[in-house]
């Protein structure tokens, strides 16, 4: 008969654990791929809040441009009127020294 190898318990708990090693090596993968999984999709909305963004802050900015020239419309419609009644004012002045003058 042949005598039991001395290793055989050692050689025995050390596959046991490899092949627990194996099942927790799984599952880390798994959540390594999940996680990976999470930060593609993570980075794909981060990419279109960024684009989102970008077009908000056109869409703002074209809108301050328009309220900014409404705004300066009644200004040069007032500044025109000013300088029509300055004008008037003056064409009057000086058709009164003309006709003092009698031309």
């Amino acid at each position: 008969m042949s005598e039991p190898c001395e290793m055989e318990s050692r050689i025995t708990a050390l596959e046991e654990d490899s092949r627990r090693n194996q099942t927790t090596h799984k599952e880390f993968f798994g959540r390594f791929e999940a996680m990976s999984e999470r930060m593609a999709r993570t980075d794909e909305r981060y990419t279109q809040i960024k684009t989102d963004t970008a077009e908000i802050k056109a869409d703002v900015r074209e809108t301050k441009d328009a309220i900014q020239k409404l705004n300066e419309k009644p200004g040069k419609r007032w500044e025109g009127i000013v300088d029509k009644a300055i004008w008037a004012v003056c064409a009057a002045v000086i058709a009164f020294l003309l006709a003092k003058i009698g031309l």
